[in-house]
C-alpha cells in the first residue's frame, strides 16, 4: 500500500509533468472525464443481463459501476479542493461511442455483456507494471494516470506550500453519501494527505493495493467472509470461472469456487446504437431520446452537485434509477437486425431536454 504521509523530496520528473496549478486543475478535470467515460461501456453490459440467469455477472458488473461513481465523486472533490470547477454537463463529455478514454488510446464501446465487454474492461483496468512511469498524457493504464496526478500534487505542494494549492471552498466538497455495492468511501479532500487517499481509493479499487496484488483491501460487501477483489481480477474470475480465494495471486489465477455466467441469459443489444439507425419519430428512436434526455438531465444534476449544492447526489441517484428502467426497456425492444435496441448516449442539449 502506498505511504500517505506527504514527502520531502519531489518525485523524478516525468512525461507531462504537472507542474503548475493550472495544469493540475486540467489534468483533474481529464480524471472526471475518464471516470464518467466509463460509466456507459459499464452500464449497457449491466442492462444486457438477465439477473434472475446471471446474478453472478449482475453483482460483479453492479460493484463496479457502484464504485466508478465513487472514483467519479472522488476525482471532482480533488478538483474542487484545488479551486477547480468540476464540469460534467457539456457535449465533450459525451462524444459518440466507439470513443477513446480522455488522452488515451484506449478504447470504449457500448457493448451487452460477453466475452468482447470482457475484454475491453480487462484492457480498460488492466493494473500498470511495477516499473511504468507516470503518464499525464497519453497514458497506457489509469493508474499511470493517476501516478502523474499525485507527482504533480507533491511537487506542486512543496514548491508552493500546501495552503497554497488546497485553495478550494471546503463547502464544495461533498462527503458521507453510501454508494451501494461497495466497501469505499467517499470523504472530503481538505489537503495532501486526504488527497492521496482519494488517488490511493481509486487506484486500488480499479487494480489491487501494490501492484501486483489482487484484493483492493476492502472487505467484500457481498460476502463479508471474503477480501474484495480488484475490478481488473473481478473480471479475470468471470472470463475464467472462478472466484480467488486467498493466497492466490496475479500468477496463479483463481483458484476457489466456481463462478457461473450464461451467456445465453444475455440480451443481444445491438453494438455501438446511433440514432441515425431508426427514422425520427420511431418507436426505438423516440425511447433513446427519452434515455439521453434522462442522462443528460443526470449530468447536469452531477455538475450541481458539485458546484455548491450537495443535496443533489440524492436526486441524482433517483434519476440513475430511472435511467435503468428505460435502459432495461429499450434492450426488450427487438431490433431490425436480431439484435435488441439499447441506448446511444448522445449529449442533449439543456434547451431540449423537457
Amino acid at each position: 500500500m502506498k505511504n500517505l504521509e506527504p514527502q520531502g523530496t519531489a518525485a523524478a520528473p516525468g512525461p507531462a509533468r504537472i507542474d503548475t496549478l493550472d495544469s493540475l486543475r486540467e489534468h483533474l478535470q481529464w480524471a472526471v472525464e475518464l471516470e464518467h467515460a466509463t460509466l456507459p461501456p459499464y452500464l449497457c453490459a449491466l442492462y444486457s443481463l438477465d439477473p434472475e440467469r446471471n446474478p453472478e455477472a449482475v453483482e460483479v458488473l453492479g460493484s463496479v459501476f457502484a464504485e466508478e461513481m465513487l472514483h467519479l465523486a472522488l476525482a471532482a472533490n480533488l478538483l474542487n479542493a484545488v479551486g477547480g470547477r468540476p464540469r460534467f454537463d457539456m457535449p465533450g463529455v459525451l462524444p459518440p461511442y466507439p470513443r477513446r478514454l480522455p488522452h488515451s488510446d484506449l478504447e470504449l464501446s457500448l457493448l451487452p455483456f460477453g466475452p468482447e465487454a470482457l475484454e475491453m474492461f480487462l484492457r480498460l483496468e488492466r493494473p500498470a507494471p511495477p516499473d511504468a512511469p507516470a503518464e499525464g498524457d497519453g497514458y497506457e493504464t489509469i493508474g499511470q494516470f493517476y501516478d502523474a496526478i499525485e507527482q504533480g500534487l507533491r511537487h506542486l505542494c512543496e514548491q508552493l506550500g500546501e495552503r497554497e494549492v488546497f485553495c478550494g471552498d471546503p463547502a464544495r466538497q461533498v462527503s458521507g453519501s453510501h454508494f451501494r455495492h461497495t466497501a469505499g468511501s467517499l470523504f472530503a479532500v481538505e489537503g495532501l494527505k486526504s488527497a492521496l487517499g482519494a488517488l490511493e481509493e481509486i487506484v486500488e479499487q480499479g487494480e489491487g493495493t501494490a501492484r501486483g496484488v489482487v484484493w483492493d483491501g476492502d472487505q467484500d460487501v457481498f460476502h463479508p467472509d471474503r477480501d474484495e477483489v480488484a475490478h481488473y481480477y473481478r473480471f479475470q474470475e468471470l472470463k475464467l470461472g472462478r472466484r480467488y480465494r486467498r493466497g492466490d495471486t496475479p500468477k496463479s489465477g483463481p483458484t476457489g469456487e466456481p463462478i457461473s455466467m450464461n451467456l445465453a441469459a444475455v440480451r443481444p443489444m445491438r453494438p455501438n446504437p446511433r440514432l441515425s439507425d431508426h427514422a425520427p419519430g420511431s418507436a426505438i428512436r423516440t425511447a433513446q431520446e427519452e434515455f439521453n434526455r434522462t442522462y443528460c438531465t443526470l449530468l447536469n444534476q452531477l455538475e450541481q452537485a458539485f458546484n455548491g449544492d450537495p443535496k443533489l447526489l440524492g436526486v441524482a441517484v433517483g434519476t440513475m434509477y430511472a435511467l435503468k428502467a428505460q435502459a432495461s426497456a429499450l434492450m426488450l425492444v427487438p431490433d431490425e437486425d436480431g439484435t435488441t435496441a439499447g441506448p446511444t448516449f448522445d449529449y442533449v442539449p439543456p434547451e431540449q431536454r423537457s
